[in-house]
């Protein structure tokens, strides 16, 4: 029997070959005895704690952790052998590559658990959409990064020279950006609108000569519907470089109306219409306290009164002003008050006269 063991087979005895797959297998009995003992033991201690933080620990370390102990032990195992010198070293390259993926597919468990539990419902909450697209871009870009990192470092470790692979990637990258800095520039357009928030749904807006209501916020682009009821979408680096005047969000909607009187109005009938304008404003229940009336000016062909009020926040605005403007219109008839129109006198003169 011993003779046996330590007869020889491509290299190495009998013995050493049952010592490396004993190691291989006991690595596999191992991984598969931890993993029983996260989803029975650890999975039921962390179930009774108030916090979810460590349930999603053990939720996202235990395969890569399984992972790595049978990594382990089948490059152990193999270590015990004598190998060719190039062989031998693609399973040490082999292996430091696999570690640093199990520590990216394990930090990228991780990332993507935390996201899901609770940046997902934080964004859910929020009242802007664009937070809704961002976010699963930002979780593909954020574990493409973690993935890449660890396959550099996996292959620095080995003794790969990243180097020109990092310049290469970085030459590329460059042209890439250079082909699509529009697309880019309005990417950042649409971050700038998400951190900033000068606006939201079904908020008006006035930007590049638009005006209208606030209907889709997107990564790349916005869409507006004008009062004229046309669809426009407006790259969102517009936002960046361009004043955006929110219309529903100011705090009351100034009206200004430019009343003309005739020149045979007496000054006391000029006093009453201002006074008469005063009420009207006060009685008005969508209107705010603050006004300003004054006889202003005398025009070509009327005396000017400039009335000045201001609309509540929430009001109809269409509304509100439609029941000033007939309430002028019927005390103003009512108490003897003229409007003036244009008016031109001529005179004649006689030939001969």
């Amino acid at each position: 029997m011993n003779e046996l063991l330590h007869q020889t087979y491509f290299g190495n005895t009998l013995k050493t070959w049952v010592i490396a797959f004993s190691i291989i297998i006991l690595s596999l009995l191992l991984g598969k005895a931890v993993y029983w003992v996260f989803s029975k033991i650890v999975r039921g201690f962390t179930k009774r704690t108030k916090s979810k933080i460590d349930d999603i620990i053990v939720d996202m370390v235990e395969e890569p952790m399984v992972f790595f102990l049978i990594s382990m032990g089948i490059w152990f195992g193999l270590k015990q052998l004598t190998l060719p010198d190039a062989f031998a070293a693609a399973v040490d390259n082999s292996f430091q590559v696999l570690v640093a993926l199990l520590v990216g597919w394990l930090l990228s468990r991780m990332f993507d658990a935390v996201c899901q539990e609770y940046l997902v419902p934080w964004v859910e909450k929020s009242e802007n959409d664009l937070d809704d697209q961002l976010l699963p871009i930002l979780r593909k870009a954020t574990k493409t990064a973690i993935w890449a990192i660890a396959i550099i470092i996996g292959l620095n470790n080995a003794g790969y020279n990243v180097g020109a692979l990092i310049a290469g990637l970085g030459i590329g990258g460059l042209a890439l950006a250079m082909a699509a800095k529009d697309t880019v520039s309005n990417v950042f357009g649409g971050v700038t609108v998400f951190t900033d928030q000068p606006f939201r749904i079904n908020d008006r807006i006035k930007v590049a000569g638009y005006d209208g209501t606030v209907l889709e916020i997107g990564v790349r682009s916005t869409k507006l519907q004008t009062l004229e009821g046309r669809m426009v979408t407006i790259p969102n680096a517009k936002f960046a470089d361009a004043p955006v005047e929110n219309v529903s969000r100011e705090p009351s909607r100034k009206v200004v109306l430019n009343l003309g009187l005739t020149y045979d109005t007496q000054p006391e009938k000029m006093q009453q219409a201002m006074d008469l304008l005063k009420a009207i404003c006060e009685s008005n229940e969508n209107t705010e306290e603050k006004m300003t009336i004054s006889f202003n000016g005398f025009g070509d062909f009327a005396m000017n009164i400039m009335f000045i009020y201001y609309i509540s926040k929430g009001a109809d605005i269409a509304n509100t002003q439609t029941e000033i403007n007939i309430e002028i219109l019927r005390q103003f008839n009512d108490n003897g008050l003229e409007f003036a129109f244009p008016t031109q006198t001529l005179y004649t003169i006689k030939a001969g006269v």
